[in-house]
């Protein structure tokens, strides 16, 4: 299982993603889930991927194979907007489901390979979507500002209440780690190494990444802070009348 969260603001894009690929009693792996294609004036696009790590493995090879041949029109180097960039990642997933479906189903198993893809392609504004694993897509915009895939449903009331368009990207950015702490408190298969991107609009070039690994300081400070806080609005509340 896996967590990704990506959020669309006035200002910019915040993406994070987790690491883990496989959870058990005394079973994990880790792998990074964040892809970024950038040239610097021109694009920058990043995919967070859920699902079978093989499958989201395939289309970010396809993907990456298509950018380094160079063909107009097949590339995400070429690509005028972000929906002709979905375009390609949409014909890609299709593609290795085309290939591995028919192996998989055989197996007991289906192809499952699903993206956040958002960024900004210079002259339009930034972007975001979630693709499914049947290639189909859907578009975040100003009434749902943020995007999940994965194990989403402990992370989503944090940020349900704290981000909007207008929040900044530096508080939108905490929120998101927040909720991977909520997370990964209540389900094992989410874990760290946790990838962080922040992107400025109309900046095309990634000058904002980090990667908070195991014991980091700054996140253990965050986990720590945000219980303690919690606990303290908690013993606020209006006392409960019968």
């Amino acid at each position: 299982m896996t967590y990704c969260v990506a959020v669309l603001l006035e200002s910019g894009m915040v993406f994070a993603s987790d690491s883990r690929t496989n959870a058990g009693l005394d079973d994990f792996a880790s792998f990074c889930k964040m892809t970024v294609f950038q040239r610097r004036g021109d694009r920058v696009l990043v995919l967070l991927s859920s699902g079978s790590l093989a499958g989201t493995q395939a289309v970010i090879s396809l993907l990456r194979q298509q950018a380094d041949a160079g063909k107009q029109d097949t590339s995400l180097w070429t690509a005028r907007t972000m929906f002709d960039v979905m375009g390609l990642v949409s014909d890609a997933v299709r593609a290795i489901e085309q290939r591995d479906g028919p192996h998989l189903k055989s197996a007991g198993s289906g192809f499952n390979a699903s993206f956040l893809v958002g960024g900004q392609i210079k002259g339009e504004a930034p972007r975001l979507f979630r693709m499914y694993a049947e290639g189909n897509f859907i578009e975040a915009g100003v009434d749902t500002p943020f995007l999940q895939t994965g194990e989403a449903k402990y992370g989503k009331p944090i940020i349900d209440r704290v981000i909007h368009p207008d929040t900044t990207l530096a508080e939108t950015a905490k929120c998101v780690l927040v909720s991977f702490d909520s997370t990964m408190r209540s389900n094992l298969s989410v874990g760290m190494p946790i990838d962080l991107l922040v992107y400025e609009r109309d900046r095309l070039e990634v000058t904002h990444r980090r990667r908070y690994c195991e014991g980091d300081a700054y996140f253990k400070q965050l986990s720590n802070e945000w219980s303690v806080g919690v606990r303290q609005v908690f013993r606020e509340l209006p006392e409960l009348l019968w």
